[in-house]
């Protein structure tokens, strides 16, 4: 399910295709240290979304449509920033990467190795990593 669908309710259209992400809530500073130690096992994105900003919304939707079904291990952390600010304030710090929303950190072995933010998201390939 997709994450605009599970926070603003179903949509009937049938056609539309389902989303293979692995979406993880990202609601706590303390999740991060997790997140962390789990990069080094394997890489791990964190996506951060505006919820009322509609370049966010059509990244994410396009984000979404794009991933691949080999993809679907791959844990996609989706951070709230209209909630949950202050994760995106102590990853900016911890990895010295400037906020943007909406914005794709992929980390592999506890270190960002990619940064990409607005439309360039679109053009990160995870298998890469």
């Amino acid at each position: 399910m997709s994450v605009l669908k599970s926070l603003f309710g179903k949509n009937n259209n049938a056609s539309e295709k389902a989303s293979h992400i692995n979406w993880v809530p990202l609601t706590d500073i303390a999740q991060l240290k997790e997140i962390e130690l789990q990069s080094n096992d394997e890489p791990v994105a964190i996506f951060k979304h505006s919820t009322r900003c509609g370049i966010s919304t059509t990244v994410i939707r396009k984000f979404e449509k794009k991933f691949d079904k080999e993809l679907e291990n791959f844990k996609v952390y989706y951070l709230d920033l209209l909630n949950y600010r202050d994760i995106s304030n102590e990853i900016s710090s911890v990895y010295q990467i400037r906020h943007e929303s909406p914005q794709l950190i992929v980390l592999k072995g506890g270190k960002p190795v990619a940064n990409a933010s607005h439309g360039d998201i679109i053009g990160v390939d995870l298998k890469t990593f």
